[in-house]
């Protein structure tokens, strides 16, 4: 009963480990579409959620924290632009005669008159020489000058938020590579920090997805989990190449060009870390299709011997470069 007890064991055990091969990592297996990946190159899913809340969509925080700088200050200066011709016009249906100091006579000079008025109450700067008159204009200049302080609060920390948030300035080869690796053959990549930022603790997960013929005919995207040479680094101060030895256990063993494009297979990378400033947890991802994939070469090695000898210099551009090398 204990030989047959282990044994059971043992089946379970190599069922396990064979199902965690083959592990959805969250596309699900339905997807078989051929033409597109599953995860863009910076990182971002090839995905669209339609039909959702009004209120899950806007999201309004989430989205200008994620924005660009560039698209973060255009939104702010616009928003700000509306604001002000909005209460140029509530000021304009008061009368700008309620407004002491501005001195118009067309509409547009009034217009204006009354929109400047507007940025330096909604800013509370005031320069003094405009001023509202009676009850009606003194209100909602008040109004107008509690949203200017909300207003540039949460800016403010949307700014703060967006300068304390650790983003990886990782970049990635663009091509991964089918290279001779020891007697074998390996699949592998490199990356780089970019960042002046330290990163520790690093990880690596690498995903194998392609679309396998089912008994019954249907075809079905699996998953696989890659084991790598190396999965985790303490340190992270020059590139990684990152290794997967193809041997007989790996799902790419007996894997052509022409296999991986007949199966529309793509690696999912993900990656995780600490940045060492503010000790955050911070992760990166990327992804390699088929068609990004050199069969037979070798990456350039990156390390720049004319500098300095008691200073690794890593020339961060070379990330890319490689050579043709026959395969084992």
């Amino acid at each position: 009963m204990a030989t047959h007890r282990l044994i059971t064991e043992v089946k379970n055990s190599k069922l396990l480990e064979k199902e965690e091969e083959r592990r959805d990592v969250g596309f699900g297996t339905r997807i078989t579409n051929d033409r597109g990946r599953l995860m863009k190159s910076d990182g971002s899913f090839n995905a669209r959620r339609v039909n959702g809340s009004f209120w899950a969509r806007l999201d309004i925080f989430h989205r200008l924290t994620g924005l660009s700088w560039p698209m973060f200050f255009l939104v702010v200066f616009l928003v700000y632009f509306v604001v002000n011709c909005f209460f140029s016009v509530l000021y304009m249906m008061i009368g700008v005669e309620h407004l002491q100091g501005i001195k118009a006579v067309s509409t547009m000079e009034q217009f204006w008159g009354a929109f400047f008025f507007s940025a330096q109450t909604l800013t509370t700067v005031g320069y003094g020489h405009v001023a509202p008159v009676g009850l009606v204009a003194s209100g909602l200049s008040s109004i107008e000058s509690l949203v200017g302080v909300l207003g540039f609060a949460i800016a403010s920390g949307l700014v703060y938020g967006r300068f304390s948030r650790p983003v990886p300035k990782i970049l990635f080869s663009r091509n991964a590579i089918f290279a001779p690796y020891l007697d074998i053959n390996g699949w592998m990549f490199r990356m780089i920090n970019e960042s002046p930022t330290e990163l520790v603790d690093v990880r690596v997960e690498i995903s194998l997805s392609r679309l396998e013929t089912l008994p019954n005919g249907q075809r079905s995207r699996r998953y696989y989990q890659l084991k790598l040479e190396r999965s985790q680094v303490n340190f992270f101060p020059l590139s990684w190449t990152i290794v997967h030895p193809i041997t007989e256990a790996s799902p790419l063993y007996g894997a052509t060009e022409d296999s991986l494009a007949e199966s529309d297979t793509e690696f999912l990378v993900y990656v995780r870390a600490t940045e060492e400033t503010f000790l955050q947890s911070v992760h990166a991802r990327y992804s390699f299709r088929y068609e990004e994939v050199v069969w037979g070469a070798k990456f350039v090695p990156m390390f720049d011997s004319g500098k300095r000898d008691d200073i690794v210099s890593v020339d961060v551009q070379k990330i890319h470069d490689y050579e043709l090398k026959e395969l084992n």
